[in-house]
This record gives structure tokens, sequence and C-alpha cells, in this order.
């Protein structure tokens, strides 16, 4: 796998005009002057600013509780009193 995240836009300015940033030699180089070495950088060429990354990994997926299932067919609410009401088609 790539070390690198591949940017589609740009987080400062929303442009995707994007190229992978390599430091200029005596820039940014990590060298003893305490100079930033940026590893695996992107370059926006539309605000000048260069950015990186970084993939922290995956979320578990959020538990849901499943809905509550639908009355059987041709069943009929019960009274408060637990019988079933008289039915007017049988009669």
């Amino acid at each position: 796998m790539s070390g690198r995240v591949v940017p589609y836009q740009c987080p400062y300015c929303g442009e995707d005009d994007l190229r992978p940033y390599e430091p200029e030699g005596d820039t940014d180089g990590g060298d003893a002057d305490g100079a930033v070495k940026l590893r695996g950088a992107w370059h926006c060429r539309d605000c000048i600013r260069v950015f990186t990354l970084k993939y922290h990994g995956m979320a578990a997926p959020q538990v849901m509780a499943a809905p509550p299932s639908p009355p059987e067919a041709g069943s009929r609410p019960r009274h408060p009193g637990g019988t079933r009401p008289p039915d007017p088609e049988s009669e």
C-alpha cells in the first residue's frame, strides 16, 4: 500500500490543482537548522499552501436496534383487557 493518501481537493481553498510536494534542497529538508521535514505532503497551486493528510483508521460501525416487526396479515389489535373484540364479519 502506498504511504501517501491522495486528496481530491485542497482543504483550504477547495480547488483541485494539487501536486505531490517535494522540498527543494535547502528548504523543509529536515536538516540541523530546525526545518520541518514534510513527508507525503501536497502542494496546492491555487492558494500556494502545502499540507499533509493523516489516515487514522476505520471506526466501528454504529449498532442500530432492529425496527419493530409489522403486525401479521389479517391480525387485529387487541383490546386493553387482552381479549379480541368480536369480529363483525363472522356474525
